[in-house]
């Protein structure tokens, strides 16, 4: 009977087994299959993705400066590498979902017939959503619409596929499917929410804030969940906001403010600093708005927004012309920052207009460079605020130059007297700060010794068992003796702490610090005669000191001119450089910015004083003709810089080298401060290229990139530095070319026998049209240039010609040339290194006619 019970049972269970087969409809096989997929792999994938969401929620910090999002969603912009794994809850979401449709879907007869598998399509596509995968989850939204059109979850997959469809930016297909959906009747009040919150994200990636308006108040009047109707009603006044509707988004701010603990603190917080940024400052009550934000500040719940808290109490200061107050709270904001790199950013920003304003440059462009490490390299705001530094960079650097070299100057002026009285209080001062600090140091360490002693002693009362302080005879005598050093000897009475009840007496740290003070007074740095010793001497680097220093007043009083229009800093400058006597390149520039400013200052007596200087004291001048004619069109006259320029160029078209060199520098001294200075440094660095080579250039190109940043021809010698100088630099040959020359040197002794040469070569080619064939002079050293044949395709035919061209007896062709490649031509002339060509390569051999 028993093995009758055995077998039974067996029997069932294969019986049980067989049933559940995936390939039969039987109500056993749709149950079975129901039950285990919704309460094993669905279960646990949706578990996953709750955690998965949860952990977004912390790691995700709204932007504020923007419209926030109507989802909480940040798509990163790093694509995962084939090894790389994605959020971990995701990853186990979709797993268990595609476990779910593998191991339990009964499709049989193109239709499906376990109920749980539109949930597991839905859990899918959820997962791969917020991994990032938006094609594959968009597949299994669809998926879901085609095989399961009466699923109750058909709403839902509709609006998960438009919401996935704008984060691929298709926001008019994801449109299209929402408006179809809306229309429809029977929508539950959630899901009317749900879909005009996410359409109201499309209208606003599209940019089109008028038309997301209606759909993100119907979003903020239908959704029953807190969080999500504090956060639509401020996307609402962030909308308002941006229609320049105040009153309005001052309301929808005020809804959420209404809502209380309902919603998040953080919208709760913004509301109210999204109202104090509408404020009206003429006609409000700026009592009220400064009470209202000390109350913000000071509510204990609103620690984590102090930094932004204190950013809008500093913008109300600034408001208000409350300079100081707003550079307070402005410095509070940073010192609380939160993680919040826009805000922090805007701190900085802000403090650097405030000091920009103030005409403090070099701190302003600290502030500027602080700023640039908050924000996202080579966005809008890094490059503004990058050219807003940019622009401060020469007056930083010229202000430290002529500040350095002042310095030095006003020491060199001085007697021995003066520099030895000035230097003794400079080092006692210093002896009294390090005596100072020499005591303080002394306390801390009295101080970290005692809190080690009463920690040990606290120990071995608990551990005895003794837990009052007095009942320590040692820890009480210790302590005497610690409060006679820090107090002194006072009477045991009312008010004991005030300094007039002290008794004198010093103490241990004092007594140490003056023991000390003999070895500090002894070192070398405390010595006035260490700097003394370090003030110049020698006449040439003082000569040096004074033409930097010069300079660096000139190029600041053009800069506070052109860049900054602080004319009254630009005339100080200029007027204390004509004060030193300067070298003679910048005394009449000097004086025509000086009239220049005061012309624009209207000031016509000191115009007019600079205007007769300048034609009385420089009449040959083109400053002087400008003066005398100014409506004059001088750029094309032969005296303006312009006209001098294109003459120029051209003669460096020419190839004479020489000349372009000589008067680049030339004008370049005459129109010191001129615009034309960057283009004349940039084509004396191009005419170096074919002087001197390689090394000549690449300095030079160094310069104009440094010297003149924000001119075009600085930008473009930059571009040539970092991009077109690291594939130039070699100067190794290559074995094999795409093309050949003939090459015939000459001295430069021989340039008319050269000339000569070439009119014949050029008479000599014209009998070879089919070979397209061309000749020219080209520049290689100042000894030496080179008759040159172009356009010729193997070294062998190379060779040959020019072998044929010698043969050609009514043409005398018969100088001495040799064969090129012409990339190793290019090398040649741009390093200079024809004699390291000739070594490694093979020589023609002359051809009989030549021998």
């Amino acid at each position: 009977m028993k093995h009758f019970y055995k077998y039974l049972v067996a029997l069932l269970s294969v019986v049980i087994l067989l049933s559940c087969s995936r390939k039969k409809n039987t109500f056993v096989t749709r149950n079975v299959h129901a039950v285990t997929a919704e309460y094993n792999a669905i279960f646990n994938g949706d578990v996953a993705l709750l955690s998965g969401n949860q952990e977004l929620s912390t790691t995700y910090r709204d932007n504020f400066w923007e419209i926030l999002p109507v989802e909480r969603f940040e798509l990163k912009e790093a694509i995962l590498k084939p090894n790389e794994k994605g959020n971990p809850h995701f990853k186990r979401a979709e797993e268990k979902a595609a476990k779910a449709i593998q191991k339990h879907a009964i499709y049989l007869n193109g239709k499906e017939y376990n109920p749980q598998m539109d949930e597991a399509y839905m859990l899918l596509g959820k997962a791969r959503y917020y991994g990032q995968r938006f094609v594959p989850a968009l597949d299994a939204f669809n998926f879901i619409l085609n095989r399961y059109p009466t699923s109750n979850s058909i709403n839902e997959a509709r609006m998960w596929k438009a919401k996935t469809n704008i984060q691929m930016g298709n926001e008019e297909g994801a449109l299209a499917e929402l408006n179809e959906l809306v229309s429809k009747e029977g929508l539950s009040e959630e899901d009317l929410a749900d879909a005009a919150a996410i359409m109201a994200q499309a209208y606003i990636n599209l940019d089109t804030l008028q038309a997301a308006l209606p759909q993100i108040k119907i979003a903020a009047a239908l959704v029953k969940d807190k969080e999500l109707k504090g956060r639509y009603a401020f996307i609402k006044g962030q909308i308002y906001d941006r229609l320049q509707m105040s009153d309005s988004a001052n309301m929808a701010f005020q809804e959420v403010i209404d809502l209380k603990r309902a919603t998040s603190r953080t919208y709760y917080v913004h509301s109210f600093l999204s109202q104090i940024r509408n404020f009206d400052y003429r006609q409000g009550d700026t009592l009220a708005l400064t009470e209202l934000l000390m109350a913000l500040g000071q509510d204990r719940e609103n620690r984590p927004f102090k930094d932004v808290i204190f950013h809008e109490t500093g913008n109300a200061y600034r408001i208000m012309k409350g300079t100081d107050s707003a550079v307070a709270y402005f410095n509070r904001s940073v010192e609380n920052y939160n993680e919040n790199q826009p805000l922090q950013a805007a701190n900085y920003g802000t403090l650097a207009d405030i000091n920009f304003e103030q005409a403090n440059y070099r701190t302003a462009g600290k502030y500027y460079d602080s700023t640039l490490t908050f924000l996202e390299e080579n966005s809008r705001p890094w490059r503004r605020m990058k050219k807003r530094l940019d622009n401060l960079a020469d007056v930083i650097k010229y202000e430290d130059i002529a500040s350095r070299n002042d310095s030095i100057l006003r020491f060199v002026a001085m007697s021995d007297d003066d520099r030895l009285a000035y230097f003794t209080t400079f080092t006692e001062a210093l002896i009294a700060q390090a005596k100072e600090d020499s005591i303080a140091a002394a306390k801390s360490k009295k101080r970290t010794e005692n809190n080690e002693f009463y920690q040990k002693q606290s120990s071995k009362n608990n551990q005895g068992g003794e837990t009052f302080y007095f009942y320590n005879s040692t820890a009480v005598a210790y302590g005497r003796q610690e409060f006679k050093k820090i107090w002194g000897n006072r009477k045991l009475e009312d008010d004991w702490r005030n300094a007039s009840k002290a008794i004198a007496a010093i103490g241990a740290d004092e007594l140490a610090a003056i023991e000390e003070e003999g070895s500090i007074a002894s070192r070398t740095i405390m010595d006035p005669a260490t700097y003394i010793s370090r003030i110049p001497t020698d006449s040439l680097e003082i000569d040096s000191l004074k033409r930097t220093r010069n300079f660096a007043y000139y190029q600041l009083g053009v800069v506070y001119k052109e860049k900054f229009r602080e004319y009254q800093r630009a005339i100080d400058k200029l007027e204390g450089l004509l004060g030193f006597g300067p070298q003679e390149r910048l005394i009449l520039p000097s004086k025509y910015n000086l009239y220049k400013i005061y012309a624009i200052l209207e000031n016509a007596p000191m115009a007019e004083r600079w205007k007769t200087d300048i034609i009385n004291n420089h009449p040959e001048s083109r400053y002087a003709e400008i003066l005398r004619n100014p409506q004059t069109q001088l750029a094309t006259d032969a005296s303006s810089p312009e006209f001098k320029y294109k003459a120029l160029y051209r003669q460096f078209e020419n190839g004479a080298y020489a000349e372009v060199l000589r008067l680049c520098d030339e004008y370049m001294n005459r129109y010191q401060g001129n615009d034309i200075i960057p283009k004349l440094e940039l084509l004396k660095a191009t005419t170096l290229s074919f002087t001197e080579g390689f090394e000549a250039y690449r300095n030079a190109i160094n310069f104009v990139a440094l010297t003149y940043p924000q001119s075009l021809e600085g930008k473009q010698a930059q571009h040539i530095y970092t991009k077109v100088l690291p594939n130039i630099s070699s100067p190794a040959f290559t074995s094999e070319g795409s093309g050949y020359k003939i090459v015939y040197p000459f001295s430069i002794d021989d340039a008319e026998k050269g000339s000569d040469y070439l009119t014949r070569l050029e008479e000599a080619l014209a009998g070879y049209p089919r070979e397209k064939l061309s000749a020219s002079r080209d520049y290689y050293t100042s000894d030496q240039f080179f008759v040159v044949v172009h356009g010729l395709k193997s070294p062998m035919g190379a060779q040959g010609f020019g072998e044929t061209l010698a043969g050609l007896k009514a043409f005398k062709l018969e100088a001495p040339f040799f064969v090129i490649a012409t990339e190793n031509y290019r090398v040649v002339q741009l390093h200079k290194n024809l004699e390291s060509y000739q070594r490694n390569q093979a020589v023609a051999e002359p051809s009989p006619l030549q021998k």
